[in-house]
């Protein structure tokens, strides 16, 4: 409600300094995703520092994770790593996959957290948002606890919260340039840059090299104005866009 009520009226053009509305509103757009991802990785930090984790053996972790599992949603799914790539999900038990070739178990192994990487998970097959934790025992990497959120239905969560008017567009990219989250949930895991709108592309790549900013594009024939902000947690940009009415 209280975005709404900040971005319902605001005018602001590609040649003016977008408004504080409309900076407070992607702040709180940003502040929203960045707190449901940090409360994440806290709690699978916190599960990765106990002892039951660190035997690496999910006969002792598994229920710590089943009490993590509860508190961050149904949205998302909770799992503990060995370093061969072995994976085992709550509700499941091991997954007949391996996350070997995952570009983020590679940080992982290196034991750096992953916050935000974008996958289709293998054990869901949800477009995935993942966030984890390495265990580490005497410095080594012994495993690792990790969430993969549905993407979409936190999208959907975020729509039903904060309550944009319609014409306001809302997303997320990564450094890729590949949509994290988006109002319009058949265009996440796309890329702006590909949707045929020259404009578009380069905004993305004003947006991709900046670390906030305002820029003007076309899409779908409609006219739109977005102010950006990178994220120090994730590393990606987040936009708020208006589309500009005709006069």
């Amino acid at each position: 409600m209280l975005a709404g009520s900040l971005v319902a009226g605001t005018a602001w053009t590609a040649e003016s300094a977008p408004t504080l509305d409309a900076r407070v509103a992607l702040d709180a757009y940003r502040a929203a995703v960045e707190a449901r991802l940090e409360g994440v990785r806290n709690a699978a930090r916190s599960v990765a520092a106990t002892e039951e984790a660190r035997y690496a053996d999910w006969g002792r972790v598994e229920a710590p994770l089943a009490a993590m599992a509860s508190g961050v949603g149904e949205a998302a799914a909770v799992w503990f790593a060995l370093p061969d790539g072995r994976y085992w999900r709550v509700g499941h038990g091991l997954v007949d996959q391996s996350l070997r070739d995952r570009a983020y178990f590679t940080d992982l192994l290196a034991g750096r957290e992953v916050v935000g990487a974008l996958v289709v998970s293998k054990s869901t097959g949800a477009r995935a948002l993942i966030v984890a934790s390495p265990v580490l025992v005497e410095g080594k990497v012994a495993g690792a606890i990790g969430v993969s959120i549905d993407a979409a239905k936190l999208a959907s969560e975020l729509d039903a919260a904060i309550r944009f008017p319609p014409n306001v567009v809302f997303y997320a990219l990564d450094a890729s340039g590949e949509t994290a989250l988006h109002r319009a949930s058949e265009l996440i895991f796309a890329f702006p840059s590909e949707q045929g709108s020259p404009t578009l592309s380069h905004a993305v790549k004003t947006m991709l090299s900046t670390a906030e900013g305002i820029v003007p594009y076309e899409y779908g024939g409609s006219p739109k104005t977005a102010v950006f902000a990178r994220s120090p947690l994730t590393g990606w940009v987040f936009v708020l866009g208006i589309a500009e009415t005709a006069k």
